[in-house]
């Protein structure tokens, strides 16, 4: 806060922009649905009528022309369950990226076209000698990963079943105020913002908007995770979803549809599901170097088997396998299965994460910056005194002047200055022209043309304002925030106010030490005060009296230092920070919610969620780990076995049993990621 807290900038619209819908992952997860499903009913006749490397099963079938039906089938089948894959193996090779999809491309179209070539050689032109096809590899191949990858879809979608729960606690009309001052009741994607709606006893309220009239406590505890009921009156806000107590109030609509609390939570989510992390960059880099060493292998295989043997078709027999071998579907999924089941624990535990590389960079935080204000305290400031300075003014005219300045402030020392002023019953002061000064505090121009400004010690000390240091030692030293009123240059009052630290603040502080893990305060509060909190915490290490420029910079000097920094305040006033630190939280609900700068999002304003935070990180990092050598080690074994290198020893890997390897490696990547708990 500026002149308060040192914090303050003026940063008064918060509405984020237009949200994201989700539609296209959700179209994106239909139509893997439905290639699957068609895949799987071409796949049936294919397995029934062919056989893993020309062996005889219990089960297959022949009749004349089965051969004909199995190669119209797998040639659709091809073309439709395996587009995704050849569209996606196109674009990597266009940005000259092989990866993922260029690995998948080259197992099925590998698999497909020598087995056409053998259908031709077979029972097209009748030729002398054996023709094995591979139609039954490339059927189970691209079944198993189209499920894999819907299922990955459907993993990534349900992180954010919790926050959808959060959505469908939205009623689904809202009684809306007519022109003639009547109410009626309209659905709620009718209602637009500006219009005048009222909320009943025990409703819910039906969007984000300000109390314009009517008194009651609301419940919002689903939306915010607050579990206390809050107070709201006129010109409070309140969030679409949250419960409404016993009273009525009227409430104009200030955010509806995408623009509301709600849909700003889920683009949080959606972001973050779209967002490809550092180690997904890695599983590409490892998906590449297996693209080379599979075509590279599989090259050396072909020419080795073709001069040992003399056969070329052998040689085509151990290439199609490498290339076959070498499908990553495991490792496509190691790293998006974690981090989807890492995103929805995160989003029931209130734990929003916008960015999940800060999951992968969590383990690695070694010092922890968090703002006094709303991270620590409660932000829940009381007046505990004001007093004039001088003389011709009393402590009241001193409260007035400080209530017309504050009014259009919603900063919490702001509301506690005007509800001082409400409680006591003092009728604010005109003021015109007021601003926030970032770094200082508030100023505007009084009736009589003079000019006012709220600001800290620091302030004054830098101008060379005198005040006086025995009054605001002793009311620093007992933990109090001063601000002072200057007047035309002169200091002529003083306001000191009192915040509560949260009840788990001492507790979030202990064990991050038991972590090794530092803990510093920042604030723009003055010294006195931040050395009674830190004190209070436990924390050895504050910094106070600081702007918003000061904390960027403390942030970088510590990532210079090569300490890993992770930044908790409260989303605004601390976002140059948030954005400069390797980890970014911004702690709290509502508007907040949206700060772009934030990688994460502590929705219930607990300080333990910090701690909780650094655990998932932990916990995600090394399951991510886990699975990346289940997949890629997969690979690294299968491909040389697939070429052969055994093969003097009576060891020789088929196709048949590399897919059933590769459909085991699958099942433990998935099986594993579903095991991260909270």
């Amino acid at each position: 806060m500026g002149g308060h807290d040192g914090e303050r900038e003026d940063v008064r619209d918060g509405s984020p922009g237009k949200g994201a819908s989700g539609g296209g992952m959700a179209t994106h997860g239909a139509d893997l649905k439905r290639r699957f499903l068609a895949s799987l009913v071409l796949t049936v006749p294919i397995l029934l009528l062919s056989s893993p490397m020309g062996l005889t099963l219990p089960i297959t079938l022949t009749f004349p022309g089965s051969d004909w039906v199995v190669a119209a089938l797998a040639t659709v089948l091809f073309l439709y369950g395996g587009m995704p894959f050849l569209r996606g193996a196109a674009g990597e090779l266009k940005r000259r990226q092989p990866a993922m999809m260029t690995l998948v491309a080259l197992g099925i179209t590998t698999a497909y076209v020598y087995s056409i070539y053998a259908f031709v050689q077979r029972s097209v032109l009748h030729a002398d000698g054996m023709h094995m096809d591979f139609f039954w590899e490339l059927a189970t191949l691209i079944v198993i990963m189209l499920l894999g990858h819907w299922v990955e879809m459907r993993a990534v979608m349900g992180a954010g079943d919790a926050l959808k729960e959060m959505a469908e606690l939205l009623p689904a009309q809202a009684h809306v105020e007519q022109p003639g001052g009547s109410f009626a009741d309209v659905p709620l994607d009718e209602v637009q913002v500006g219009q005048t709606v009222v909320v009943e006893a025990g409703e819910k309220v039906p969007a984000d908007g300000e109390v314009v009239r009517g008194e009651s406590q609301v419940n919002e505890a689903l939306v915010t995770g607050e579990a206390r009921d809050v107070a709201k009156g006129a010109g409070d806000s309140v969030f679409g979803g949250s419960q409404n107590g016993d009273g009525t109030l009227y409430v104009r609509v200030t955010g509806t549809g995408e623009s509301g609390y709600l849909a700003q939570v889920m683009k949080l989510v959606s972001q973050a599901q779209q967002e490809k992390s550092r180690a997904e960059v890695l599983s590409d880099k490892v998906a590449r170097w297996l693209f080379y060493a599979a075509v590279g292998v599989g090259v050396a295989a072909f020419a080795a088997w073709l001069a040992v043997t003399g056969s070329v078709g052998d040689a085509l027999t151990r290439m199609v396998t490498v290339f076959v071998i070498a499908c990553p579907h495991a490792l496509g999924l190691a790293i998006p299965l974690v981090a989807a089941r890492s995103t929805f624990i995160g989003a029931r535990h209130g734990l929003l994460v916008r960015r999940r590389r800060a999951l992968e960079v969590a383990p690695h935080v070694n010092v922890v910056m968090m703002d006094k204000t709303g991270t620590l305290t409660e932000g829940d400031f009381r007046v505990a005194e004001v007093r004039a300075v001088g003389e011709g003014r009393s402590d009241d005219e001193v409260l007035a002047i400080l209530a017309g300045l504050e009014q259009s402030s919603s900063h919490p020392l702001a509301a506690s200055i005007v509800a001082a002023a409400r409680d006591r019953g003092v009728r604010p002061e005109p003021v015109r022209d007021e601003r926030a000064v970032a770094g200082v505090g508030v100023e505007g121009v009084l009736e009589d043309g003079r000019h006012a400004l709220v600001a800290n010690a620091r302030h004054l000390d830098e101008r060379g304002i005198p005040y006086d240091r025995d009054l605001f030692q002793s009311l620093a030293g007992r933990g109090l925030t001063v601000s002072f009123l200057v007047i035309d240059g002169a200091a002529a009052g003083v306001v000191a106010q009192g915040d509560e630290v949260k009840p788990t603040a001492r507790e979030a502080v202990q064990q991050l030490k038991e972590r090794g893990i530092a803990p510093v305060m920042l604030t723009g509060d003055n010294e006195e005060a931040a050395r009674a909190v830190a004190r209070d915490l436990g924390i050895d290490e504050f910094h106070a009296g600081l702007v918003p420029q000061d904390k960027v910079r403390l942030v970088q000097e510590r990532r210079a230092a090569g300490d890993t920094v992770m930044m908790v305040g409260d989303g605004i006033n601390d976002a140059p920070a948030l954005a400069k630190a390797d980890v970014g939280a911004a702690i709290g609900a509502g508007t907040d919610v949206a700060i772009d700068s934030a990688d994460v999002v502590l929705v219930k304003s607990d300080p333990e969620d910090i701690v909780r935070l650094l655990d998932l990180g932990t916990s995600t990092t090394r399951k991510i780990k886990q699975n990346l050598w289940w997949g890629a080690g997969y690979n690294i074994a299968a491909i040389p076995l697939a070429a052969g290198v055994l093969a003097p020893a009576g060891i020789l890997l088929s196709p048949a049993v590399g897919a059933v390897l590769m459909s085991l490696s699958t099942v433990i990547v998935a099986v594993n990621a579903m095991t991260l708990k909270a």
